[in-house]
C-alpha cells in the first residue's frame, strides 16, 4: 500500500530536510540560467533556520521525509510575498506544488491578514510560470535578481486563493 503526501506547517526540526531538498530543486533552476549562484543554492542552513522561525513554511511530507516546501511572508505594502517553492523531482507534476501554495496562501491570507499574493521565477522558468498562472497568478511586471537572473513578478488577490487546485 502506498503512502499520500501530506501537507503541514514546517517545524524547526525540518530545517535540514528544507536546506537539502531547496539544494536538490533549484540545480535545474541553476542550469536553466547557467548561474549556480542562485539565492536558493547560496541560502546557508541558518538562514532556513531563522525563516522556519519568523515566516509562515509548509512542507510536503511522504512518510517522514520532506519532499517539497514553500516559505511566505507579509511584506510592507500588506502583500505576501511566496518563495522557495520547491517539490522533489521524483515526485513534480502531481499537484504538490499547488497544494503547498494553497496551504501558503490560506495561511498568510487568514493569520497573517495578506491582501494579495507576489512571487517571483526567472524568466526562462515554463514550468514555473505554468504552474504560477494555472493557479490564477498573472504577470504584472520584471525585476532583475541579486544573482543577475531576470524575474518576472506575478500577483494575485487573496480572495483568489480558494482557487488555487
Amino acid at each position: 500500500m502506498g503512502m499520500s503526501v501530506t501537507i503541514s506547517e514546517a517545524s524547526e526540526q525540518d530545517a535540514e530536510q528544507i536546506f537539502r531538498l531547496q539544494y536538490l530543486c533549484f540545480q535545474s533552476e541553476a542550469a536553466l540560467y547557467a548561474n549556480y549562484r542562485i539565492a536558493p543554492l547560496v541560502q546557508s542552513l541558518d538562514s532556513v533556520r531563522q525563516e522556519l522561525a519568523a515566516d509562515c513554511v509548509f512542507v510536503a511530507r511522504l512518510g517522514d521525509e520532506v519532499v517539497g516546501s514553500v516559505r511566505g511572508t507579509l511584506t510592507e505594502d500588506g502583500a505576501a510575498a511566496i518563495g522557495k517553492l520547491c517539490v522533489h523531482p521524483r515526485l513534480q507534476g502531481h499537484g504538490i506544488g499547488a497544494r503547498l501554495l494553497r496551504a501558503a496562501e490560506a495561511a498568510l491570507a487568514e493569520e497573517r491578514g495578506a491582501k494579495k499574493f507576489r512571487l517571483f521565477t526567472g524568466h526562462r522558468s515554463e514550468g514555473n510560470l505554468r504552474l504560477y498562472r494555472r493557479v490564477g497568478y498573472e504577470t504584472v511586471g520584471t525585476s532583475q535578481g541579486t544573482d543577475g537572473v531576470m524575474m518576472i513578478v506575478l500577483e494575485k488577490q487573496a480572495g483568489e486563493y480558494a482557487a488555487t487546485a
